[in-house]
């Protein structure tokens, strides 16, 4: 009959019993609380942390200070990033402790070698998201970059075209129209004479130089947008295609102040390749709609038309690049001054444009 445990055993074993309990606790504690912290490091944060979890780390081996060095080649405990091969981000130098294996305790030992994977995956996500960041910045920065790259080359086009507009219409056009009056008075003299003429008036091919002149000169640069601004100019072109024949049904809300110089030039010359596209496509009158909303949040200019629309292969391959140059250079406006372009071939015959700019971009 085996013997009854003596007070002294029973007590010792519960003394050791209640250390263990105390161990696991303060494991438990070390993990939970060094975890919760690093779960929220952020790069501002992260050296005050690490500090924090290495002191932390320091007393539950029973030494004085640690350190965080965050530099693969440095002496101390290394601390890898995470997976079997993560390669060494930092290291911790621990007062009066050379290595993990110098922990007596195996269940200790372990702790601090989970403690340490936590920091390496910390340091390891903080690294990556600066890479991130970085790179991020980068392509914006390189994003501004050609978006000014852009700007400054439409910009240079309209210059362009509103110098050969000023030098078409100050001396060709005027030469034009001082030919049109000497031949109205040839013609003229011709009549009182008693002469005769046949086939095509050279008068009539004076005039009809004059008005192509006009037409190119207000194609290059539209003297309304420069004077009156964009809903003089928008509405121009509306009135334009009623004279050849379409039925235009036009929504155009003005803006309290006019929109900068870029803006309305953009825009305007999205509505001019638009219009463009449907001479082009439409098979001939048909119904169009422009709408133009300049005071709202964001910019909208919608046109739609109800012809015969592009071919089957421009509606495939349409927003492809280099297969409708037109298209392209659109969105490259509308991209150039902070905006967005859809075009889209509707079913059954049409193309609606409606090209958007945020507000934060239309001042």
């Amino acid at each position: 009959m085996s013997s009854l445990p003596s007070d002294g055993e029973t007590i010792a074993e519960l003394r050791e019993l209640y250390r263990a309990a105390e161990a696991r606790a303060a494991r438990l504690r070390l993990l939970s609380t060094s975890g919760r912290e690093l779960a929220e490091a952020d790069p501002s944060t992260l050296d005050a942390i690490l500090s924090r979890c290495a002191e932390r780390l320091a007393f539950f081996v029973g030494k004085r200070s640690a350190v965080i060095v965050i530099d693969p080649g440095a002496e101390g405990i290394a601390i890898h990033a995470p997976g079997p091969n993560g390669k060494e981000l930092a290291a911790i130098v621990i007062d009066g402790l050379d290595a993990l294996d110098d922990i007596p305790d195996e269940e200790d030992r372990e702790a601090v070698r989970m403690e340490l994977e936590l920091m390496g995956a910390t340091i390891d996500r903080i690294e990556k998201e600066s890479e991130r960041g970085e790179l991020v910045a980068a392509l914006k920065e390189r994003e501004k970059r050609l978006e000014m790259l852009l700007e400054r080359i439409f910009t240079a086009q309209e210059e362009e075209r509103r110098r050969v507009s000023h030098e078409l219409h100050d001396g060709v056009a005027q030469t034009a129209t001082a030919l049109v009056r000497i031949l109205e008075g040839a013609e003229t003299a011709a009549k009182k004479s008693g002469a005769s003429s046949d086939g095509v008036s050279p008068t009539d091919v004076a005039r009809s130089l004059v008005s192509e002149l006009r037409r190119v000169i207000g194609g290059l640069r539209p003297t309304l947008l420069d004077d009156l601004g964009l809903p003089a100019a928008l509405q121009s072109l509306c009135d334009g295609l009623e004279a050849e024949g379409f039925t235009v049904s036009q929504r155009i809300t003005p803006r309290a102040q006019r929109h900068c110089p870029l803006i309305e030039t953009a825009l305007f010359r999205v509505a001019q390749e638009a219009i463009a596209n449907i001479h082009k496509h439409a098979g001939g009158p048909c119904e169009v709609s422009v709408e133009a909303d300049l005071h709202s949040d964001p910019v909208v200019l919608r046109i739609s038309d109800h012809g015969n629309g592009p071919s089957e292969e421009t509606r495939l391959r349409g927003d492809g690049p280099g297969h409708n140059v037109g298209i392209e250079v659109m969105k490259e406006r509308m991209t150039a001054i902070g905006g967005t372009l859809e075009w889209r071939a509707v079913d059954g015959g049409g193309v609606t444009v409606v090209a958007r700019l945020p507000a934060g971009h239309s001042a």
